[in-house]
């Protein structure tokens, strides 16, 4: 599944962001890829150990975990690290796959899903379209600021080089609580199927009820904690 979500739609919140992101240093991003992905990696990372990165990941991250449509698409155990990527002319990010295992120790996690936070208007910037290889189609993206692209990280995907311009996003994985796919799939649909219904019926209604006690034991079977 390949999700557009707005994460973050407020223009203010976003404008105090970009002031953050130019507090940041930066450094070459072939420095956090892996070793066939560093080939193809032409891109600049943002230092987020300092006082105002550490900062900007934890106020990006609540604001995802905390997103109603993220929290049922994915099922978040876990976020990743966070990195602000700046990708400027002739730069991009070839066909690559993630790696299935980021970090380290107490922060080792299975990346299931990708994410792109696009941060710069499209109109800014020539090209850095992120393109999504799936089964028997190919998304190509280039999201408006604040809007935020799920999909799976087992897909192979790119950025296609930037002719004019620099583009920003903030990317990142997540580890979720159920690792099967079709399985976050399903209850997805049954969440947006449950706030439908909300709408229409009495909360004690008995189809709400149903649903309520449906999605509650599929999440006890394929939860993993």
């Amino acid at each position: 599944m390949i999700l557009a979500v707005h994460a973050i739609p407020e223009a203010d919140r976003l404008a105090a962001i970009h002031d953050r992101i130019a507090l940041l240093s930066w450094r070459d991003g072939r420095e956090t890829a892996g070793a066939v992905a560093r080939e193809v990696k032409r891109n600049e990372q943002a230092a987020m150990d300092s006082t105002a990165g550490r900062s900007l990941t934890e106020e990006i991250t609540r604001l995802l975990a905390e997103h109603p449509v993220i929290r049922a698409a994915a099922q978040p155990r876990r976020f990743s690290h966070l990195l602000i990527s700046r990708t400027g002319e002739s730069g991009g990010y070839g066909a690559h796959v993630d790696n299935a295992l980021m970090g380290t120790g107490e922060r080792r996690l299975r990346t299931d899903l990708s994410f792109t936070l696009f941060l710069t208007p499209p109109g800014d910037y020539d090209g850095g379209e992120l393109v999504i290889h799936a089964a028997g189609m190919t998304q190509s993206v280039k999201g408006e600021p604040g809007q935020l692209v799920l999909y799976p990280s087992g897909s192979i995907h790119e950025v296609r080089p930037v002719t004019r311009g620099t583009r920003i996003v903030c990317v990142g994985w997540i580890e979720s609580l159920i690792a099967d796919a079709s399985q976050r799939e399903l209850l997805f649909d049954l969440e947006n199927l449950r706030a439908s219904l909300r709408a229409q019926l009495p909360s004690q209604s008995a189809e709400l009820l149903t649903l309520d006690k449906t999605i509650a034991n599929l999440l006890r079977m394929w939860v993993r904690p």
